[in-house]
């Protein structure tokens, strides 16, 4: 049984979240504050996390940098604040997706169940890795090295970068990536917006001025030869 966390301040969302979830067969525990659901991920971790933005003391924002730096637990935002810029605000911060309330709890675990398929091992390819410039991708071992020096990416950032290094020179809208890295068959079209940027963070000399995974506008990306 999947367990989950829900840092909730609202004690009636917090609980209606959690007796939905336990409807559909998961092991859910919740937290009022940041703080609480820090120490509570520290100490018995959850398989997934939902996290709301207007957190008493710290807020969700922090709260997810924070519990990004202790491991790469798939975090959902689980917000009334539906603003591009909180979407992704939070989404920057580390989050891997975003819904808005009021939540309908089969929506929310088609995300999960999408979320646990991202989380299990990239099957291996034929050849065993990629080599696209200075850039070598290694789906096998869970490896990826730009100039030799190897790159941490999230789970999430590492099916995208394996999706677009699998079809290398090739464009791949916004929709496809959608379906192929997060397994919705529709979905916020933010989502890859923002994640191709953290990607690009972490492999691009000149993030500013991608040279691997470029943009082409009104189409999608492409990850350069």
């Amino acid at each position: 049984m999947s367990a989950v966390l829900v840092i909730e301040d609202d004690d009636r969302i917090r609980l209606a979240l959690q007796l939905a979830l336990e409807d559909e067969g998961y092991d859910a525990c919740g937290a009022a504050t940041a703080e609480e659901g820090l120490r509570t991920q520290r100490r018995q971790p959850a398989d997934y996390v939902l996290v709301d933005l207007m957190l008493p003391g710290m807020d969700g924002f922090e709260c997810i940098r924070q519990l990004r730096r202790d491991d790469d637990v798939p975090i959902v935002v689980v917000s009334a604040r539906d603003d591009t810029h909180d979407i992704v605000a939070g989404l920057e911060a580390g989050a891997d997706d975003y819904v808005v309330k009021p939540v309908a709890i089969k929506e929310l675990t088609a995300r999960l169940r999408a979320l646990r398929r991202r989380a299990r091992p990239v099957a291996p390819a034929d050849p065993p890795g990629y080599t696209v410039g200075e850039l070598r991708i290694s789906p096998q071992a869970g490896e990826v090295f730009r100039g030799g020096v190897a790159v941490s990416l999230t789970r999430t950032e590492f099916r995208l970068l394996c999706e677009l290094a699998e079809h290398a020179g090739r464009v791949l809208s916004r929709q496809q990536l959608l379906q192929r890295v997060w397994g919705y068959d529709h979905g916020d079209e933010r989502l890859v917006d923002v994640h191709v940027g953290r990607l690009r963070q972490k492999i691009e000399p000149d993030p500013g001025s991608p040279r691997h995974v470029v943009t082409l506008r009104g189409l999608g990306y492409k990850l350069q030869r």
